[in-house]
């Protein structure tokens, strides 16, 4: 079945409810008046409310009305978030500047609001020290405690053991304020350029 609605003489009902172009209420009226003050006013008789009795028909720009419905669609798609799990891997005993760096990482995927996956990966001997990634992973869940939450607790999973950090942001919030980072630093770029450019043309100035 179609989703279109029915538009002019595809109605096929004795009577409708109709609205007008500016959404005011013109109550119900027959069919074949609907169509002509259609006519008049150039514009189409959709039926925006088919299982209504009678069915409630407005008139309007049904060709407008499917362009702007679609521009909409096309924007809710590219705001739609997505949240991603990414996964970052540490061994029991890594050094500091290594730590610094992943954990710089982790940092990066919560503010953008993605779940982290922390993998700790234990090799020979160390598999007899769990408590070594524990506290490795409760280390780093304390220093990104402002921008994630534990949403899933530290387990042993073969040689492996697991946590994953969720963000406090929504992802519409992070990519909301990325954007308008961006409109910033352009925004910023444009005035400095236009301050530099009206510098040059002061300085030309007074040479002459």
């Amino acid at each position: 079945m179609s989703a279109e609605p029915r538009i002019n003489d595809r109605i096929r009902v004795p009577e409708v409810r109709l609205v007008g172009p500016s959404g005011e209420q013109v109550g119900i009226v027959p069919l074949a008046k609907a169509l002509e003050l259609a006519q008049e006013y150039d514009l189409d008789l959709v039926e925006v409310a088919a299982n209504a009795r009678p069915p409630v028909c407005k008139l309007m720009d049904y060709g407008k009305f499917k362009y702007e419905s679609a521009m909409k669609a096309r924007e809710a798609r590219k705001n739609q978030a997505h949240t991603v799990i990414k996964e970052m891997k540490l061994r029991p005993k890594i050094d500091p500047h290594d730590y610094d760096t992943k954990k710089g990482h982790v940092v990066r995927f919560l503010k953008q609001g993605d779940k982290v996956k922390i993998t700790i990966m234990f090799r020979g001997r160390e598999q007899s020290r769990p408590e070594l990634g524990y506290r490795l992973l409760q280390r780093l869940a304390e220093d990104v405690q402002d921008l994630g939450f534990v949403e899933s607790n530290p387990k042993q999973d073969g040689r492996n053991m697991i946590m994953v950090l969720g963000p406090h942001k929504k992802k519409t919030e992070a990519m909301a304020e990325a954007r308008q980072a961006q409109e910033a630093r352009k925004a910023g770029r444009q005035g400095r350029g236009g301050a530099k450019q009206e510098q040059e043309t002061s300085s030309g100035s007074a040479e002459a």
